[in-house]
């Protein structure tokens, strides 16, 4: 049974009570149709925190979807489960790609800058301050895009390039 179906959440329900008439009445083709759905899927099993289900549905998206922007939407959601499972090398491979197809993803350049600045963290606990500073600098390069992308957002990240002096 499709995960739509079977989902008690009242957003999720009205989601996707929506997004099925939309589907009827926007000219796709049954492929993107079914890439549609998997991806609908993928996002209501990782609201949930079944993540092992919301990859499945994402890859199985990914081998359906061919449009680039929405690829970009599929790859950033994976990007997010590897994040949120501490897989940080994985997830900066995900962003990447989705970055890729799509470079106006302020969020995943905020989420790359959010893992650099995590690793120049662990640096600092090691005693080590040159490999810090590099990781921060690097966040510090993601952050500014992601603000250039839409000025009024990251304000903590703002601040932090002000106080740092990184923000030029």
């Amino acid at each position: 049974m499709p995960r739509s179906r079977i989902n008690g959440n009242f957003i999720d329900k009205t989601f996707s009570i929506v997004a099925n008439i939309l589907l009827r009445i926007i000219p796709t083709t049954s492929g993107e149709k079914e890439a549609f759905t998997y991806y609908r899927d993928g996002m209501s099993a990782q609201s949930e925190g079944n993540y092992a289900e919301a990859l499945q549905n994402y890859y199985e998206a990914m081998r359906l979807e061919i449009d680039p922007y929405d690829r970009s939407y599929i790859l950033y959601n994976i990007g997010l489960i590897h994040t949120t499972n501490g897989e940080h090398t994985k997830a900066l491979e995900y962003y990447f790609r989705a970055l890729e197809r799509n470079p106006f993803l302020p969020q995943a350049f905020n989420n790359m800058a959010v893992i650099c600045h995590y690793r120049g963290e662990q640096a600092i606990r090691q005693g080590d301050s040159e490999i810090a500073e590099a990781w921060f600098n690097q966040a510090a390069e993601y952050w500014k895009q992601a603000i250039a992308l839409t000025p009024g957002n990251y304000i903590e990240a703002q601040n932090w390039l002000k106080i740092t002096r990184r923000f030029k």
